[in-house]
């Protein structure tokens, strides 16, 4: 007879995530998802798989809490370049237990280019975010709210770079006035 879990498998894989998302892939060995998850070796393996096997779900995870995220905080906009702002300050603005920066951003410079499914995984995460702010922009195009002085898909193209670096820039400063300066740089193209 199967032993039932002692623990609940969406709070440890949350754990997981957090560990992977402080210290990364490479840094974090086993025995330290072990310390900080609370659960056996053993169990880790038998309900997630290899270590490889477990980041990859904490990296989906991550896209559904993303997207969870997006959906609350920006799909709920009106305008369209409130909505780009707000996709914006989601980057900077963070919950206090919330690691620095983007598990995603992490891993794409982490991993990338040796590891062929997290580039697939990181890659479809970025495709949705450039496909969100492309409909915002031709949204606010359409209804005069965005400037036709570029091409939607080039303004969003640019604007999807400017939200990775400042997701990469959030992980080096807590400066709340330099990367809302930034934002709002950045977003003033858009008039």
């Amino acid at each position: 007879m199967a032993r039932s879990k002692e623990f609940n498998e969406n709070e440890v894989l949350q754990k997981a995530m957090e560990l992977f998302w402080k210290q990364g892939y490479e840094k974090t060995s086993m025995q330290d998802l072990v310390e900080y998850m609370g659960i056996h070796r053993r169990s880790i393996y038998d309900t997630f798989g290899d270590k490889h096997s477990l980041f990859v779900k904490t990296l989906q995870r991550y896209d559904n809490q993303i997207e969870a995220k997006i959906t609350t905080h920006v799909n709920t906009q009106e305008s369209p370049c409130k909505a780009i702002r707000q996709l914006f300050m989601l980057a900077i603005l963070r919950d206090e237990l919330e690691p620095v920066g983007c598990l995603a951003v992490n891993s794409a410079v982490e991993l990338s280019l040796h590891d062929f499914e997290v580039r697939e995984l990181v890659s479809n995460s970025f495709s949705k975010t450039e496909q969100l702010l492309y409909a915002l922009v031709q949204k606010g195009q359409k209804t005069g709210e965005v400037s036709s002085q570029f091409e939607a898909k080039k303004l969003s193209d640019l604007l999807h770079n400017s939200l990775v670096g400042l997701r990469v820039l959030a992980k080096t400063t807590n400066d709340k006035k330099k990367l809302e300066g930034i934002i709002d740089m950045t977003l003033s193209m858009l008039k």
